[in-house]
């Protein structure tokens, strides 16, 4: 059920660097992505079995542009963390 382009970026932020220095990774996938369908995707196209997964789901924020009422979509964000020895070769520096 789970397929890679549920996968819609790793994140970037201050908070998440700084996490990468523990081994965990911040990634936004789209709503119907589950933690175990991300630990599957994680096996399947990395080779790495994650330690632990946490997740959260993020509702889109309600916008206006020149007084046009829209919403952002929702999204989904996983907190995977990753055994030591193991890197996702994008990830490295």
């Amino acid at each position: 059920m789970a397929d890679i382009t549920d996968i819609k970026s790793i994140m970037y932020t201050e908070k998440s660097l700084a996490l990468q220095e523990d081994g965990v990774i911040v990634v936004q996938t789209t709503p119907r992505m589950t933690k175990n369908g991300l630990k599957e995707v994680f096996k399947e196209f990395f080779g790495i079995n994650p330690l632990k997964v946490n997740s959260m789901r993020v509702n889109g924020k309600v916008k206006r542009f020149k007084g046009i009422e829209g919403k952002r979509p929702d999204t989904k964000k996983f907190y995977v963390t990753l055994p030591e020895d193991a890197q996702i070769e994008s990830l490295a520096v």
